[in-house]
């Protein structure tokens, strides 16, 4: 392993990004989670997803217009650090870091339980400590290697979706000849919003959290041939793909199962499961079991390529120790940002065994708002930036659409739901201690622009992407 040429080498092909693009918001929260929000909000919840899903939609876009001017794989940290300031890409960098770090404990612990229910000669933290070393070891291959495990990953979530809505939406047209639902009785049977407005207004707030993910596209498109291409390309097709697999998703389990379904708010069954019982199919909880555990697995493994690659670009910006711009010699992978990266998943796997998993969930609501300040440091970064570009005359290929007022307008919503969960209550303990954690952040990212920590490492990274751009 060396450190001699700290550039990551491109590997990624197009149809890698594309799956890419749709694995970054299929997760466990639309397989299982989904359930808690329909059973809160009723069929409504279709709204929240909706609202959600143009948001997302509206991000999405504003973060594709500075990825293809400026391809990096700090992404939406870099773009702070140049629109906002050192501070910003220093505090949103991090948190980002460790919001995914933490999170492949949490997909380690659920992997593991799958395995467990299935096979329990091994307990669930031996399973734990076998998909993290195995996952790491993908990790530590080159990215074409992560790009090809994450490929199939997703397909197989893909694969299940589709296959979900075509038998959901056949019920729905009565031809599916099985089960004992058909048709879109149960969509206002009950009152298509029967707990009141303020329990989509909440389930709104709750569905925003799920789409995160969809940004780690821009980060990989770093290392693809063509990233302004590829990012233009999977940008675009963010709509369609949050229409289908969430909207559409949610659409048939609302209009076949009544929200009071108590399956609906089990996590141990789970709204896919639910429904599939309901359509009559056999060993439902085991067929989406099998695709969950993939779908963690997937995402533990896009947490782990993510986080490696947000260390790479802090470290290169002089934000993080040097030693995370390490890369294999054969390779090109970070794999001292990979073995950081995996200590918290690696000591959920200790916390588990020893039955204080307690402890976790503290460390996960410290980072449970990161998703809102992840989109708010987006917009304001996307405002900032494009007045740079026009002023210096630089040509944007892929334009926000109505600048600067959508722009505005997402950012007023972002603030005034952080306003409202905390006021409300359902998320205070989130916004709370992110903010907490976001201002001891703050705090030292302030200190390293002052001090300018990691001057030298700045100035070299400097150097090399304006001869880059000049090429």
């Amino acid at each position: 392993m060396s450190s001699s040429g700290n550039q990551l080498e491109g590997g990624l092909k197009s149809r890698h990004l594309t799956m890419l693009s749709i694995a970054g918001v299929i997760g466990g929260a639309l397989f299982v989670g989904s359930g808690k929000v329909i059973a809160n909000a009723g069929p409504a919840a279709i709204l929240a997803y909706l609202g959600g899903g143009i948001l997302v939609v509206l991000v999405m876009r504003m973060l594709g217009e500075m990825a293809v001017a400026q391809p990096d794989t700090g992404s939406f940290s870099t773009y702070a650090d140049r629109a906002i300031g050192r501070w910003a890409g220093f505090t949103i960098g991090w948190l980002y870091w460790s919001f995914w770090s933490l999170l492949m404990g949490w997909e380690a612990y659920v992997a593991g339980a799958i395995l467990n229910s299935w096979l329990p000669i091994i307990p669930i933290w031996g399973y734990m400590l076998i998909v993290t070393l195995a996952l790491m070891a993908v990790n530590f291959m080159h990215v074409k290697n992560y790009g090809e495990f994450e490929f199939w990953f997703a397909l197989i979530k893909v694969v299940a979706i589709v296959a979900f809505i075509v038998i959901g939406a056949s019920a729905i047209v009565h031809i599916w000849p099985f089960g004992d639902v058909s048709g879109i009785d149960h969509l206002t049977s009950q009152g298509f919003m029967p707990n009141g407005f303020q329990s989509v207004v909440v389930a709104l707030l709750g569905a925003m959290f799920a789409f995160i993910g969809a940004e780690i596209v821009t980060v990989a498109a770093a290392e693809a041939k063509d990233p302004s291409k590829e990012i233009i390309r999977t940008t675009r097709s963010v709509v369609w793909r949050i229409s289908l697999f969430y909207i559409g998703s949610i659409f048939i389990v609302v209009c076949l199962v009544p929200y009071t379904d108590p399956g609906l708010k089990d996590s141990t069954v789970g709204t896919y499961a639910v429904t599939m019982q309901h359509l009559g199919i056999p060993y439902a909880k085991q067929i989406v079991n099998f695709v969950v555990l993939t779908s963690v697995c997937s995402c533990f493994n896009s947490a782990l390529y993510t986080s490696s690659r947000m260390l790479f670009s802090l470290s290169r910006r002089g934000d993080a120790p040097r030693a995370f711009q390490i890369l294999g010699k054969n390779t090109k992978a970070p794999y001292v940002g990979v073995l950081v990266s995996s200590i918290l998943a690696l000591i959920t796997v200790v916390l588990t065994a020893t039955d204080k998993m307690n402890v976790f969930d503290v460390l996960m609501a410290a980072t449970g708002a990161i998703a809102l300040l992840v989109y708010l440091c987006i917009s304001v970064s996307q405002l900032n930036m494009r007045r740079k570009l026009e002023a210096a005359g630089t040509k944007v290929q892929l334009k926000m659409w109505l600048f600067p007022w959508l722009t505005y307008a997402v950012i007023f919503v972002i603030v005034a739901s952080l306003i409202t969960m905390v006021v409300e209550g359902t998320f205070f303990n989130e916004v709370v201690y992110t903010s907490i954690f976001g201002g001891i952040l703050v705090v030292l990212g302030l200190m390293a622009q002052k001090y300018n920590w990691g001057g030298e490492q700045r100035a070299q990274a400097e150097k090399e992407r304006l001869e880059i751009q000049a090429q």
